[in-house]
């Protein structure tokens, strides 16, 4: 799902991103101009590295 269509970048860029050692939307925006132009996306991409951060996080069961 595009969350930055002024730019066309992905959920799924956004989470390789992390994936790849990014943990803020700034450390995000070194790698992807997600949030660079109109910013109404700011909000959906931080929610989509806070969601992917704390995915990772959580223990898999057994």
């Amino acid at each position: 799902m595009y969350i930055c269509v002024c730019q066309a970048i992905s959920d799924r860029q956004i989470r390789e991103a992390v994936d790849q050692g990014a943990g803020s939307l700034f450390e995000v925006q070194m790698r992807l101009p997600v949030a660079s132009c109109c910013g109404r996306c700011e909000e959906s991409a931080r929610e989509v590295i806070e969601s992917h951060i704390e995915s990772a996080n959580r223990p898999v069961a057994a």
